[in-house]
């Protein structure tokens, strides 16, 4: 890139094929594409993308096949300004696939060809150390698993980065171990309830679960309350804010966007009610469209922001 990265991504790397239908047909029966679109995609490379679209500068930890998808997903996440000199590519290994059919109302269904051995491991974490050490923020993706997550907290956090979690651990993984080291923790519901054993079904649902989180260190929690908005909690403060009032094409990549730009406004010096407001934004901008690849213009999040309560 020719510039230090100032935020490390640790998440998924795959090719996102985008299919918009009037209706999921029944077993034996066929139904018609209304809209198709092939695009790079996975947790990982979607958040960097919006990060760099916001003006950071970032660099993606990911595992791509040996075989001709992976070869452009990364020419791919090149020309979109993403570092990818600690991208993987495994030997004799397809590059992850998710098919993403979409209906009218917005609802998904995922389709995903992961296999284990595009998922990070603790040595592929290790090989990224120069990067973490030299990068202020590092955002890890909870769906890798354990080990790998827990070695990048423990990496980042050594170095002196702030750390954000997005997600949830896998079962049975290390939350305490990744709490203590984290600086911003991002969860959706049903994430926020496998991290903390609250259901989230309301705001003092979320505030309640939000306050165990900070217990743990954290100095900002972002927690979705089902579709009516995102609690924010930090020491000294707390916000709610209701979802904007934008048609939802797919909500696919919105928690994504919602991430990069938490982390730009955060890095920016912006006060956490600000931050939380841009991260709203982001993820009201990225729900217009099928797939989860951002499109974080300053004209769409000047919108975004219009719509938003008077802060």
């Amino acid at each position: 890139m020719g510039m230090e990265s100032n935020v490390v991504v640790f998440g998924q790397l795959a090719r996102d094929l985008v299919l918009v239908v009037d209706q999921v047909p029944p077993a034996g029966q066929s139904g018609r594409v209304r809209r198709r679109r092939e695009l790079l995609g996975g947790k990982g490379a979607n958040q960097a993308v919006a990060l760099a679209q916001l003006g950071m500068r970032p660099s993606l930890v990911a595992v791509a096949g040996d075989d001709q998808t992976g070869t452009r997903l990364i020419e791919q996440v090149g020309k979109d300004g993403i570092d990818t000199s600690a991208v993987i590519r495994r030997p004799g290994t397809r590059s992850g696939l998710i098919v993403d059919v979409v209906t009218p109302d917005g609802q998904w269904r995922y389709l995903e060809d992961l296999p284990q051995s595009v998922l990070l491991t603790e040595e592929d974490v290790a090989a990224a150390e120069d990067l973490t050490a030299n990068a202020p923020w590092v955002s890890i993706q909870l769906q890798q698993p354990p080990g790998a997550v827990l070695a990048a907290a423990r990496q980042a956090a050594a170095a002196g980065a702030r750390v954000v979690l997005d997600g949830a651990p896998s079962a049975g993984g290390p939350a305490d171990d990744l709490l203590a080291l984290a600086s911003v923790v991002r969860a959706d519901a049903k994430e926020a309830s496998l991290l903390t054993g609250t259901e989230i079904n309301g705001q003092d649902d979320a505030r309640r679960a939000a306050a165990d989180i900070l217990r743990h260190g954290p100095g900002l929690v972002a927690l979705a309350v089902g579709e009516a908005g995102n609690y924010f909690a930090w020491p000294g403060g707390d916000l709610f804010l209701p979802l904007t009032n934008t048609p939802v094409a797919d909500t696919t990549g919105a928690g994504d966007a919602f991430t990069a730009a938490l982390i730009t406004a955060l890095h920016a010096d912006e006060p956490p009610a600000s931050a939380a407001r841009m991260a709203v934004a982001a993820a009201g901008a990225t729900v217009g469209h099928p797939g989860g690849r951002p499109a974080l213009t300053k004209s769409a999040l000047d919108h975004q922001l219009s719509l938003l309560p008077a802060g």
